[in-house]
């Protein structure tokens, strides 16, 4: 992903890192495809918009030493952790449900409000079957796009249209969560010399817990003791 701009960027972005990393993503090169087309459309945006952040396009400018990760590479780490948590979800969604969410896509007289207020009831409905002891926001978030990955397994022809759908659906519900996500692991990441993408920089199961709670998880993968983590990240 070359750039990251515009209101709707961040969760393109992360969908497409976590379709991408998914094991059982049947239709990996219509995807890549998808994301060309989005690539080529980003730079022919606005080379001097500014995000929230005050970056631009994406991209941080930094000095030659401890270089802070990008939005991107950081949306990958987090969506190569949510895929994990997805192939779980991925075991209890019946065939049935899939199959009526594609009978929805199909529909081409249902507009995509009608459908995504559609994907939001079966989001919720599948929440019931979650363990309470996962975060609400986080469960959904991984259950709308491994809806996505099983509709388009199932249909991939579809996949503009679902990938769409849930791009939005995204934005609506969860853009300040995965800002929040992105900002926090960007944050403490950013000030280290390891890369952020090596392997093992999360332990298995992040991010189980609250974002705030990853804090010391993310310090103690990079070398230090957990008891070194000042007690305040750990409330």
């Amino acid at each position: 992903m070359e750039q990251i701009n515009g209101p709707l960027q961040m969760e393109h972005a992360l969908l497409f890192s976590f379709l991408d990393v998914s094991s059982d993503c049947k239709f990996k090169e219509q995807l890549h495809s998808l994301q060309s087309q989005q690539i080529m459309l980003c730079q022919g945006s606005d080379d001097d918009e500014v995000q929230t952040d005050g970056n631009r396009s994406g991209h941080f400018r930094n000095g030659d030493v401890g270089l802070a990760p990008t939005n991107e590479e950081v949306l990958r780490v987090i969506a190569a952790q949510l895929a994990e948590i997805g192939d779980q979800f991925d075991r209890e969604i019946q065939e049935r449900v899939v199959n009526g969410l594609v009978q929805h896509f199909l529909n081409e007289n249902l507009s995509n409000e009608e459908i995504t207020r559609h994907m939001s009831r079966v989001v919720g409905e599948l929440m019931q079957a979650i363990p309470s002891d996962m975060e609400r926001e986080k469960a959904m978030l991984v259950l709308a796009m491994v809806l996505t990955k099983k509709i388009v397994n199932t249909v991939p022809s579809l996949l503009r249209r679902v990938f769409d759908t849930t791009v939005n659906y995204m934005n609506r519900q969860f853009h300040n969560y995965i800002v929040d996500m992105v900002s926090a692991v960007r944050q403490l990441c950013g000030s280290h010399s390891q890369p952020l993408g090596c392997p093992g920089l999360f332990p298995e199961g992040w991010p189980s817990s609250g974002l705030p709670a990853a804090f010391p998880v993310v310090l103690w993968r990079l070398g230090q003791k957990a008891e070194s983590v000042p007690a305040e990240l750990w409330q």
